[in-house]
């Protein structure tokens, strides 16, 4: 027969109240470190849509001033009006094209997961079943 004290069932409440307290210690340690991958992802995304706001003003803009100017050139030099002005939009165009994609390759999250807060979760989830094997094991 067992001894079944209340000594002993003192002794085991605490221990499970220490390995709960611990757990919630470690949970709310890994959704702090969950908020900050977030916000830093959030800061990346925040810079790949300012690149692509001024990538539309630099085309407005390019539109507007170097467009006509392009254009009065390449009529001078011999061009018809309609042919210099596709020119001039065609390479304005595919400016405007180019900067729009590196900004929006930044706002994308694809790959942006908490790398850290899950390999965190795995690693505290091995320690307690660790744990659970050892008491699960008879003393030797």
């Amino acid at each position: 027969m067992r001894d079944q004290s209340p000594e002993s069932d003192t002794g085991v409440a605490g221990l499970f109240s220490e390995v709960l307290a611990a757990v919630g210690r470690l949970v709310q340690g890994e959704l702090r470190l969950a908020r900050a991958e977030a916000a830093d992802s959030l800061r990346s995304v925040g810079a790949g849509l300012a690149k692509l706001a001024a990538a539309g003003v630099i085309a407005l803009v390019a539109l507007n001033l170097l467009a006509g100017a392009a254009v009065a050139a390449l009529v001078e030099a011999g061009l018809g009006a309609v042919g210099a002005a596709l020119a001039v939009g065609l390479v304005l165009a595919l400016v405007a094209l180019l900067l729009g994609l590196a900004g929006r390759s930044e706002v994308q999250l694809r790959g942006r997961k908490p790398r850290r807060f899950l390999d965190g979760l795995r690693r505290d989830a091995q320690a307690v079943r660790a744990g659970f094997r050892q008491e699960g094991s008879p003393d030797v």
